[in-house]
């Protein structure tokens, strides 16, 4: 396992995380062998924002004797109500669940309260400028919660979480059919991939905006839905006509500016084994190319996708690299020194292109590499390292 620091939090965590929702409906001792297997591989990190209380108890047992060597993302506002989870913003409903969620846990805090799914205007001001985020900071400054998170689905509104300065930590939707879906997509038609059957193919560039932005203020994005619930794995269910493994869904996780922990659902044991095979996987295997490839009606956009779909390259850049710094460097008025120095650690830079364009063919979304190239020449050339 290999770990990322959980951006401003300064959490190491498991760049591969453990999702509790399908922890629903095992036993105890099912999720005793599922956080076992978890630990074994190094995985340390666990969403739970489930509000069933066998769910929230089987867990609690789970962790007993060892709640330390794990981080944990605990919802705020979910409850569960007439026999199904619901999402709420009452604020009693709020303290009620969340004081359920710390007793049957088993525990006098958690790592990262996350504030359930906000995806519309509306709902971010009903959560930001009322009592649900009043009581989260009060949370933090007790030491309840360590850090602040929201989960959302909508990058406009994450976008504006961001930038409010007081998350933490995003939870966030992606994959690469979400990431050609319409910013404005509902997150049930999203789930369907509903919005590619309108506008086929398309980059977001709200969602490629976010991520970087996420990068320049260190708030750490933990990946929700990084297998699309399954329908990536199978080539009749998956948007491109083509099947990705767990491995390669993962990997265009990672490969997301912000990104920092990819949060796998796992039912069985055996499902979280599947999940760690990702550092067994030669890196060839990992590659997702191949659902960008030219059979499929990608409209070029210009963005790049950081999939190195484009090598090889005789100068031996890492063009993806190159340009993933380059887009973090370009949120900000000036180069931040520590994308710097990961640019200038580069076993080749843009100062390296030889201006062939050898690469611009092979890519399946337009993108004018060379003029990237040059972009990266000069804005990188003042922050040299001696």
């Amino acid at each position: 396992m290999e770990y990322r620091t959980l951006g401003r939090t300064g959490l190491r965590v498991s760049e591969i995380g453990l999702g509790g929702e399908w922890f629903n409906g095992l036993t105890a001792q099912e999720s005793a062998a599922i956080v076992d297997a978890a630990q074994e591989k190094g995985i340390n990190y666990i969403d739970i924002f489930m509000p069933q209380a066998p769910t929230r108890s089987h867990l609690g047992l789970a962790l007993e004797g060892r709640r330390e060597q794990f981080i944990l993302q605990g919802h705020l506002c979910t409850v569960f109500e007439d026999g199904q989870y619901t999402r709420t913003r009452d604020i009693e409903k709020t303290k009620r669940s969340f004081e359920d969620l710390l007793e049957r846990l088993h525990t006098d805090y958690i790592d990262v309260g996350m504030i359930h799914y906000v995806d519309s205007e509306e709902d971010f001001r009903t959560v930001f400028e009322g009592p649900v985020l009043a009581y989260a900071k009060e949370l933090k400054q007790i030491g309840v919660i360590r850090h602040i998170g929201m989960s959302s689905h909508n990058p406009h509104i994450a976008l504006k979480a961001v930038e409010s300065g007081i998350v933490d930590v995003l939870m966030f939707s992606i994959n690469p059919a979400y990431d050609m879906e319409s910013a404005e997509t509902d997150i049930y038609d999203l789930m369907e991939f509903k919005g590619m059957e309108k506008g086929g193919l398309v980059v977001d560039e709200a969602r490629q905006r976010l991520y970087s932005a996420c990068e320049a203020a260190e708030v750490a994005i933990t990946v929700m839905k990084p297998l699309g619930a399954g329908t990536l794995l199978k080539a009749e269910s998956s948007p491109f006509g083509v099947a990705l493994t767990v491995p390669q869904c993962i990997q265009y996780c990672l490969d997301r500016n912000g990104v920092k922990v990819v949060i796998v659902g796992c039912h069985t044991v055996e499902e979280v084994l599947e999940a760690a095979k990702y550092y067994d996987t030669p890196a060839p295997e990992r590659s997702y190319a191949h659902v960008f490839s030219a059979g499929n009606a990608i409209h070029m956009t210009g963005r790049c996708m950081y999939c190195n779909h484009c090598q090889p390259c005789p100068a031996h850049i890492d063009i993806a690299a190159v340009t993933k710094f380059l887009d973090l460097a370009a949120q900000q008025d000036s180069v931040p020194e520590t994308v710097a120095q990961h640019y200038w650690s580069l076993s080749a830079t843009a100062d390296d292109c030889l201006m062939c364009g050898k690469c611009e063919p092979n890519c399946p979304f337009g993108v004018k590499i060379r003029d990237n190239m040059a972009r990266a020449r000069t804005m990188f050339a003042h922050s040299r390292k001696r």
